[in-house]
C-alpha cells in the first residue's frame, strides 16, 4: 500500500501523535476550562500547550492572538465573514481553494462585497504586479493562497505582503492550508494580518484540529463568528470581547488538541528543514520519474524548488477517476482525482472538467515508494487498463 494522497490528509501519523490522543481519552477526558478539578485543569493545559506550540512555529508573539478552530475552512470563513462588511472590495486569484472561493462569492452574490478573482499562469503562479493593480480606496482583503493544492505551486506570500502593508484599511490573509509545518511562516515577515491553517495536514495532528492567527487590533472590527459558553465572564449573558475568547466558544477537541501539540513538538524535535528537504527530493525524482514516461502529461512548476509535494497528472486516453481507480485497485496506490476543490484552478490549466490525478507525498513516504508510483504508471501508460 503507497499512501500518495498527504494534500487532503497527512497518513501516518508520529507514533507520539496516537500516544497523546490515546492519554487524553484514557487518562484526561475532562472539560478544558469548565470546571476547577484536576482533570478539567490538565485539558486546559493540553488547550494551552497547542496554542502556545502554533503560536511558536508560526513566530507569533502572543499566542492569545491563534484562535483554535477544527480545520482550515473553519478558520477561513471566520476570517471572511467577520472582517468583510458592505461596500467593502475583497482580492484572491483562481488558483484559491473553495474554502476562500465560496464564502468568496457568497458575499458578492449577496451583494456585501465586490470581488476581483486574479488570473495566474497555467502552471499556477500569481503576478504580484497584478495584486497591487487591483487594490482600490475600498480594498479590505487579499486572501492568497500559499500554495496551489493542485499543482503544489508556491505563490510569491513575502512580496505580496510588502505590497498589502503600504495600502491603509487593507489586510492580508494567506491559507497555509499546504504549507503549514514544511515551509516556515513568519508572520510579520511575510506582513500577515491573518493565518489560516489546519492542523490535519504537514502539522501531522488529526482531524478536526486547525487555527487561525488575528493580527493585532483585528478584533477591534471584527465580531465574533459565533457565540456560547467559554468559562469565562459565566455571569454574563453577552459573549466576551477579549481574545482568544471572542472567537472561540462550545468546548473544544481537546484530544484532537493533544495530537496536534504532540505533531507539532515531533516538527520541531525533527526540524522544518529537514522535512522539507526530504519532501523537495522525492518531489524532485517524482517529477524526473513521470517526465520519461511517454503519454503522461504533467502540470504546474515541474520544479521541486517551486512547488510542494504535490504533483497533478493526467494519462493520455483516460479519465482521471479511470487512472484513479487503477492505481488503487490494481496497484494499492492512494491518490485523489477530480478538480480538488479548486475549479477556477483547472479551468486556468486547461484540465476542467475531468480534472487531474494528484500525488500527494510526504514526510513518511520513501523513495521506492516513489520508484514504485513511476512503474505502475509506466504500465498504465503503455498498456492501458
Amino acid at each position: 500500500m503507497v499512501y500518495f494522497d498527504n494534500a487532503a490528509t497527512s497518513w501516518p501519523k508520529p507514533e507520539s501523535v496516537y500516544k497523546a490522543m490515546d492519554h487524553f481519552s484514557r487518562q484526561v477526558g475532562a472539560n478544558p476550562g469548565r470546571s476547577g478539578h484536576k482533570l478539567s485543569v490538565e485539558a486546559e493545559r493540553i488547550v494551552l500547550n497547542a496554542r502556545e506550540l502554533l503560536a511558536e512555529i508560526f513566530a507569533i508573539d502572543d499566542s492569545a492572538r491563534m484562535i483554535l478552530t477544527f480545520n482550515a475552512t473553519d478558520s477561513l470563513n471566520l476570517a471572511i465573514k467577520c472582517l468583510l462588511r458592505k461596500g467593502d472590495h475583497a482580492v484572491t486569484s483562481v488558483f484559491e481553494h473553495n474554502s476562500v472561493l465560496r464564502p468568496l462569492r457568497r458575499l458578492e452574490q449577496q451583494g456585501i462585497i465586490e470581488l476581483t478573482v486574479l488570473p495566474c499562469t497555467k502552471e499556477g503562479f500569481l503576478d504580484p504586479a497584478d495584486v497591487e493593480k487591483s487594490i482600490r480606496p475600498n480594498t479590505k482583503l487579499v486572501s492568497i493562497i500559499h500554495a496551489s493544492n493542485v499543482t503544489g505551486t508556491i505563490m510569491p506570500v513575502e512580496e505580496i505582503g510588502e505590497i498589502v502593508s503600504k495600502y491603509d484599511g487593507a489586510y492580508y490573509m494567506i491559507d497555509a492550508a499546504q504549507t503549514a509545518g514544511v515551509i516556515p511562516i513568519d508572520v510579520k515577515k511575510y506582513k500577515l494580518d491573518l493565518l489560516a491553517i489546519p492542523g490535519h495536514k504537514c502539522l501531522f495532528g488529526p482531524q478536526g484540529t486547525g487555527g487561525l492567527y488575528i493580527g493585532e487590533g483585528l478584533e477591534e472590527i471584527m465580531p465574533s463568528f459565533k457565540e456560547g459558553g467559554t468559562g469565562s465572564l459565566s455571569e454574563q449573558d453577552v459573549h466576551p470581547d477579549f481574545m482568544p475568547d471572542k472567537y472561540e466558544s462550545g468546548t473544544k477537541n481537546t484530544g484532537g488538541l493533544a495530537g496536534l501539540a504532540a505533531g507539532i513538538e515531533f516538527i520541531m524535535k525533527t526540524g522544518t528543514d529537514k522535512i522539507h528537504k526530504h519532501e523537495k527530493a522525492l518531489t524532485e525524482q517524482l517529477i524526473c520519474g513521470i517526465q520519461k514516461i511517454e503519454g503522461v502529461t504533467m502540470y504546474g512548476p515541474q520544479d521541486a524548488n517551486r512547488q510542494t509535494a504535490v504533483v497533478s497528472i493526467n494519462v493520455e486516453g483516460l479519465r482521471s477517476n479511470e487512472v484513479g481507480y487503477y492505481l488503487d485497485q490494481q496497484q494499492g496506490i492512494m491518490t485523489r482525482v477530480g478538480l480538488h476543490c479548486a475549479p477556477l484552478a483547472h479551468r486556468a490549466m486547461g484540465t476542467s472538467p475531468d480534472g487531474t490525478v494528484r500525488l500527494s507525498m510526504g514526510y513518511f513516504n520513501t523513495a521506492e515508494e516513489v520508484d514504485y508510483v513511476c512503474n505502475a504508471l509506466q504500465k498504465l501508460a503503455k498498456n492501458g487498463i
